[in-house]
Order: structure tokens, then sequence, then C-alpha cells
């Protein structure tokens, strides 16, 4: 089993920037891939970002391509995701998520074995 744990979301103005974290513990070189999913009020849970852990490949939204980076630590035990350029519509509960089996399609939220349990981040 995963453990995932979230932090660094805040209230941060529009065109700031900001650094969250995720760490997981437990059974982690089981893990595939890991990702950014982020969920506003009243819409879906959506795919932001995410890792392959060994090729170190990268997987970005369109809507935050240019602004948002994500990438791990030499252990790979810990995810970040770099948001600069803020934007309101960046406002969103943000979760980490990890997958055992590698899949073609990185953001399917159905798909992800274990989640965290999610950072607030406020653009206002």
């Amino acid at each position: 089993h995963v453990q995932l744990v979230e932090s660094g979301g805040v209230l941060v103005r529009p065109g700031g920037s900001l650094r969250l974290s995720c760490v997981a513990s437990g059974y982690t070189s089981e893990l595939c891939s890991m990702g950014w999913f982020r969920q506003a009020p009243g819409n879906e849970r959506e795919g932001v970002a995410a890792i392959r852990r060994y090729s170190g490949t990268t997987f970005y939204a369109d809507s935050v391509k240019g602004r948002f980076t994500i990438s791990q630590d030499n252990a790979k035990t810990t995810l970040y995701l770099q948001m600069n350029s803020l934007k309101p519509e960046d406002t969103a509960v943000y979760y980490c998520a990890a997958i055992i089996q590698c899949r073609a399609n990185w953001n399917e939220t159905g798909t992800y074995n274990y989640w965290g349990q999610g950072t607030q981040v406020t653009v206002s």
C-alpha cells in the first residue's frame, strides 16, 4: 500500500507562483507514474500533469503547459508541482495521485490506485 500527503496550497494573487509537494510512503517502488489532478467546485476532477517515475517523461494538460512544471526528487518519493503565472481559473483542490501500471492516457482519474487528501489552492 502507498500513502500520499500533499502540502503547499495557499491563497495567492493572480500572476503569482506556488509549489505543491506530495510525499509518498509505503511500497512506492511498485509505482509507474504519479500525477497531479484538480477539482474546482461544480467541476469534475481533471488531470493537470503527470510524470513517469523511472523515465522522467512528463505530461501536461493544455491549460497549464508553459506555466506548470511537474518534477520529483532523486529518491522518487516526493512529487512537486511548480505553478507560475497563476490565474483565478487555477483555483481548485489539488490532489496527488499514483498509479501502479503505466497507462497510455495519463489523465484518466479512474485508473489511479492511490490518492492524497487534497490541498486547496485559491488564486484571487
